[in-house]
């Protein structure tokens, strides 16, 4: 799929097949082929390769990051939601075989490393049998990593099972740094549901158990954002660790000068007043419930904040449209946004978040404060370093009623706390100070910066 000239570090990239995985990944190949000598070629799926549009729908990326796509051996992204757990069989049994075959036509240089997301754990496999060093791409917070990797060190009843142990054990406030170094103020209570899901957690177990194998380990996130966690993954894991985040599309931001507003919402934002806005995306996979997703649209009508929410279903959008009219008139629903590009706008004063990590980091890059409803997967543990750790953020989940739905009254309380100056000035001044470390850490000299730099000279020589 195109040409390129042949420089000494030739990477091979393989994101596992998700929106925010693939994300991370080719933050991080851009990140990497910004520095001289470096090339990366990206596998990916034929779908996946489609709803990239590469590469000419990639310019950003730069000229040394180039695409190769396998065959579709894996169930298509649009009904994965559906069959997680066999979605995730034909990740790890079905895309090994033709990424093998994919390499041996891959033109020189010869690959000094493949970087393969965690939970592509047969890349590991397949590095061994040819003599090229895997190095995993973790796109989970280093906290959560720290979590996977040492399950093996909780009780039974912190994965749902653990009948007759001790109160305290069985009890789903309990601190993980109890038993797992590095999970500041993590509780049982945040593994669940995907770390209570038995085929869930036989599938991340299969995961880790590879890192052991691999060469070393790339953080996604940073030092200074989750240093307790990244400095004891240095203590266990038995290979070098690189935090080398926030990777997020940041370079591209410092390039553009403009950016696609087809909606209007980049004009939208500059006529509202500073801060006054709170931007609301609840991911690209998973979604609330029709019950919750009512609740959060009437929220937010009663709150009586102007908000910009990001909803690809047209159906989704109409819904929201028709439950705020007559209640709300500053409202903007739109189908797609530059994430990163709103949250740094100046109108822009909180960030309704699912957590996930890519949007997550986004935020501590913009340092906007974020209100978290976390829905699965590496979320509620994310949501809880937002607000406990952090403390740059107000959390919705523990307002749920018996059925788990947030009520309208509780998101419209806490919307109007979290976009109140007064009421969060501790808050934004956290988050402003992670916001200069976030940039800091990227800028040469920085912790990030110096990460590349040696990951660079590990995976060289």
């Amino acid at each position: 799929m195109g040409s390129m000239a042949a420089p000494p570090c030739h990477v091979v990239a393989v994101p596992y097949p998700g929106r925010g995985h693939v994300n991370a990944m080719l933050n991080l190949c851009r990140i990497l082929a910004a520095r001289d000598g470096v090339a990366v070629t990206v596998v990916a799926t034929e779908e996946w390769l489609g709803l990239l549009g590469a590469p000419a729908a990639l310019p950003d990326l730069g000229p040394r990051v180039r695409f190769e796509a396998i065959p579709n051996v894996i169930p298509s992204e649009h009904g994965r939601a559906y069959d997680m757990a066999g979605f995730l069989d034909a990740v790890y049994t079905k895309m090994a075989s033709p990424f093998e075959r994919l390499l041996d036509g891959l033109a020189p240089p010869a690959p000094a490393a493949i970087v393969a997301d965690v939970f592509v754990p047969w890349a590991v496999g397949v590095g061994a049998r040819r003599g090229v060093p895997v190095c995993v791409m973790c796109p989970i917070s280093a906290t959560v990593f720290a979590v996977q990797y040492n399950l093996h060190l909780l009780p039974p009843a912190a994965l749902g099972g653990g009948a007759g142990a001790s109160p305290d054990v069985a009890d789903a406030s309990c601190l993980i740094e109890n038993y797992i170094p590095g999970t500041k103020s993590i509780r049982f209570a945040d593994l669940a549901p995907t770390h209570t899901n038995a085929t869930m957690l036989g599938k991340i177990l299969e995961a880790h158990a590879s890192v052991k194998k691999a060469q070393c380990v790339v953080f996604t996130s940073f030092q200074e954002l989750e240093s307790d966690a990244i400095d004891a993954m240095r203590r266990t894991l038995p290979c070098p660790v690189y935090a080398v985040g926030p990777c997020i599309p940041f370079m591209a931001l410092q390039e553009r000068t403009a950016t696609a507003d087809a909606d209007g919402y980049m004009a939208w934002l500059d006529a509202q007043p500073a801060g006054s806005v709170l931007y609301v995306s609840l991911g690209s996979f998973l979604s609330v419930s029709a019950a919750q997703f009512d609740e959060i649209a009437a929220g937010l009508a009663e709150s009586k904040a102007r908000f910009l929410w990001v909803l690809r279903d047209a159906d989704a959008r109409s819904r929201v449209r028709s439950l705020v009219h007559g209640h709300h008139d500053a409202g903007l629903v739109v189908p797609w946004t530059d994430q990163l590009r709103v949250l740094c706008h100046p109108s822009v004063g909180g960030f309704f978040t699912h957590c996930g990590m890519n949007s997550t980091l986004e935020a501590v890059y913009a340092g906007v404060p974020m209100l978290t409803l976390p829905i699965a997967f590496d979320q509620p543990t994310i949501s809880r370093l937002v607000v406990e750790v952090w403390k740059t953020g107000l959390g919705l989940k523990d307002k749920a009623r018996a059925d788990g739905v947030i009520g309208r009254e509780e998101i419209a309380v806490a919307v109007e706390r979290l976009m109140c100056p007064d009421a969060t000035e501790d808050m934004r001044k956290r988050a402003a100070l992670l916001k200069d470390a976030a940039r800091a850490a990227s800028e040469e000299g920085g912790s990030s910066w110096k990460d590349v730099t040696s990951f660079i000279n590990f995976i060289s020589h």
